[in-house]
């Protein structure tokens, strides 16, 4: 088994009622509940909106992330699985594809 990262972008959650959000948010529980009975999550957790970048060699800080709200990453997820194709049918499971966001899949190298 290897491990993988998730980063979850966009979405159009500001166009659910909150009787959809909640829907929502219980999906996301039963996946990451399915995905845990599995042993194949390994942690993670939503984002807060804002926060800071340090950029280049004069090391600044600034705020940020400023991005368009599709590009918006909004959480990540540490899962297992067998290989990389494993991984990404995985995450056809997670709920943000339902409000057009997105899920990146990415290997987590060993050092």
């Amino acid at each position: 088994m290897a491990d993988f990262l998730y980063v979850f972008r966009g979405g159009g959650y500001q166009q659910l009622s909150p009787e959809q959000m909640q829907k929502h948010m219980q999906a996301w529980g039963n996946w990451i509940g399915e995905l845990s009975k599995r042993g194949q999550y390994k942690g993670g957790d939503p984002l807060e909106a804002g926060g800071k970048q340090v950029k280049g060699k004069k090391k600044t800080v600034v705020d940020g992330p400023f991005a368009e709200a599709k590009d918006l990453v909004g959480g990540y997820l540490l899962v297992t699985a067998d290989n990389l194709d494993d991984a990404a049918e995985l995450a056809r499971g997670c709920p943000i594809l339902e409000v057009d966001g997105a899920v990146e899949v990415r290997p987590i190298r060993k050092m």
